[in-house]
């Protein structure tokens, strides 16, 4: 059996997939896994913010492509990558286990938020992120700053900005995550849709590779992803609408989930905090993610 894999180049998609795949192997031994990469229109365009391109499905446009037109099996995404809706004839099949979603903070001269300077120039391509850091530091200069993991580190340590902000699970997949100098929790930071999430993308009607994809799958994360998710498709948004959501199951079992919407420009932020029964499927907790989202997108219109 032989199943190909596509993913993106860049050094952070290479080191996810590559796990996943390792354990895929682990399970399935005598399946000759094969890896496609991939250049995207994300990754060819570094010069501009997401939020003018197109957005975040530049990351995944063309691997889709070689899905449904059988050049690959199945991909390997962050989530926080993929949009709400995808293509017709393809189906996000399997939700491992998640990865710290926080968000963190790389400031080497400063260290935490708090620390930083009046004025301080922090480094981020996320509107979301951008709303977080002006509620908690109005008087912080936040710059547009694009570029893979290693690319902005490289920059933050040059000095070109004091301080930059990244999602704490891709440092810890490069081995990098001593590099974060504080953790931004949810109350100050809600993470991004899927943030700290994979998920493994086939052809919906191609029952064989799910099958062999399906072990890698985690109910909880499922559950929790879903709700994120069915935010985002409620208020329709990418890249150019600055949103989060975060679902968490609480010790007591039960659903807790934080999320906020804002306009394109950062202002009319509203935000929302629940606790709800645990979701008994993922078609249910994305129907509470869109109730939770509705509700949002009337409160900011």
């Amino acid at each position: 059996m032989r199943l190909v894999y596509a993913t993106r180049k860049s050094a952070l998609a290479l080191a996810q997939c590559r796990a996943v795949v390792a354990q895929l192997k682990a399970i399935h031994p005598n399946v000759d896994f094969v890896e496609e990469q991939v250049v995207t229109s994300g990754d060819k365009i570094q010069d501009r913010p997401l939020s003018e391109i197109g957005g975040k499905g530049l990351f995944v446009k063309e691997i889709e492509e070689r899905l449904l037109d059988e050049r690959a099996d199945f991909a390997v995404h962050s989530i926080k990558d993929v949009p709400g809706i995808v293509p017709p004839g393809l189906a996000l099949v399997c939700v491992p286990r998640r990865e710290d979603p926080r968000d963190v903070l790389v400031a080497p001269r400063h260290g935490g938020l708090e620390a930083l300077p009046s004025g301080a120039r922090v480094g981020t391509s996320s509107l979301r992120r951008m709303v977080a850091l002006k509620a908690a530091r109005p008087d912080l200069n936040v710059v547009p700053l694009r570029g893979n993991v290693d690319t902005r580190l490289r920059k933050v340590d040059a000095g070109e900005v004091d301080a930059i902000v990244l999602a704490r699970a891709g440092l810890v997949r490069l081995g990098l995550e001593a590099r974060a100098t504080e953790v931004l929790e949810p109350d100050v930071s809600i993470p991004a849709v899927g943030q700290g999430a994979l998920g493994l993308e086939s052809r919906e009607e191609d029952e064989a590779t799910r099958a062999y994809l399906a072990p890698l799958h985690d109910a909880e994360t499922g559950i929790c992803v879903a709700v994120e998710r069915g935010v985002m498709i409620a208020v329709e948004g990418d890249c150019r609408t600055p949103i989060a959501a975060y679902a968490v199951r609480t010790e007591s079992g039960r659903l807790h989930v934080r999320a906020f919407i804002a306009r394109p420009d950062g202002s009319s932020c509203r935000k929302t905090e629940r606790t709800l029964q645990w979701p008994t499927s993922e078609a249910d907790a994305a129907t509470l993610g869109q109730d939770i989202g509705h509700h949002l997108l009337a409160q900011i219109s």
